[in-house]
């Protein structure tokens, strides 16, 4: 167990976004084959904050119980309830306190649940709901908070994205309380590359930063999806994990790991070691308990 972070810094958090590759019982990469390489990778990185996209309800259920009871997580499916899948957020109870949470859907009508843009042209069409779960953490024994927000965007509509992009670009910078950091995970279906409209709308019109860019340290760089194949290095990133500006990227990696040929998943888990600023949540008074 880490010492307790002093007075004036944050002790660091180990964050990870993952792609898990909805449960299937078809073979290959069904999910009772994937599940034990799942198990052995998180139980090996142990992250305090995980934002998962694509899970099915017993699917999270089933990592809920492979995580242990230091774990707790938070989520709905896209469908409502326990139906379709879901952008769920797994967390440490050790280290941090959920203090408030909602969800909501990118399209024009947010909070109508399942609900996807009737674009005009049928070909801008999202091909399935999508949506976003947000939560207002408290850091445990200390007056920090930050909001974790996981989101999984549309893998066939470009305007889609688009719209998705502008919509969290809102939300993050009106609706949140603009003194607190921010930590942003997803599978984006875009690259992460300058030029790329849903990566400059989130980086710019929600004041985001790449925690990949901005990390002090990186381990290799693979393409994030990799349809169980063997990872491309230097290939496309489409998982990502952002940041408000003052949160401080000490590493980031693309974790390729697979056991006796067996990937958990068809992406590859991003990771990224960060801190938060001193000073995050430090006007609201008590420690998380």
């Amino acid at each position: 167990m880490p010492a307790g972070p002093h007075p004036d810094q944050m002790a660091p958090l180990d964050v990870m976004t993952f792609n898990l590759r909805y449960a299937s019982a078809s073979t290959p990469h069904s999910w009772a084959e994937r599940r034990p390489v799942m198990r052995k990778l998180l139980a090996g990185e142990s992250p305090h904050l995980i934002g998962t996209q694509e899970g099915l309800y017993q699917q999270l259920r089933d990592i809920e119980q492979d995580l242990g009871a230091g774990y707790a997580w938070i989520g709905t499916g896209r469908e409502g309830g326990s139906h379709g899948e879901f952008v769920a957020i797994f967390y440490d109870t050790s280290r941090l306190a959920p203090l408030e949470y909602d969800h909501f859907w990118l399209s024009e009508t947010p909070d109508t649940i399942g609900s996807v843009d009737k674009f005009r042209k049928k070909a801008e069409r999202a091909g399935s709901p999508r949506m976003a779960t947000w939560v207002r953490f408290g850091v445990r024994g200390t007056p920090g908070m930050f909001y974790a927000l996981n989101t999984h965007l549309d893998n066939r509509s470009e305007t889609a994205r688009r719209r998705a992009a502008t919509q969290l670009a809102r939300f993050l910078t009106s609706r949140l309380d603009p003194e607190l950091p921010r930590i942003v995970t997803g599978d984006f279906n875009a690259p992460a590359a300058a030029g790329t409209s849903v990566y400059d709308t989130l980086l710019h019109q929600g004041n985001l930063v790449d925690s990949w860019t901005r990390a002090a340290n990186r381990g290799e760089h693979y393409g994030t999806w990799h349809g169980y194949q063997q990872p491309v290095p230097g290939g496309v990133r489409i998982d990502w994990i952002l940041t408000s500006p003052d949160v401080v990227t000490s590493y980031a990696a693309i974790n390729p790991y697979r056991d006796q040929g067996r990937y958990p998943s068809d992406h590859l888990p991003v990771q990224a070691v960060i801190t938060l600023p001193a000073r995050a949540g430090s006007g609201a008074g008590k420690a998380a308990p």
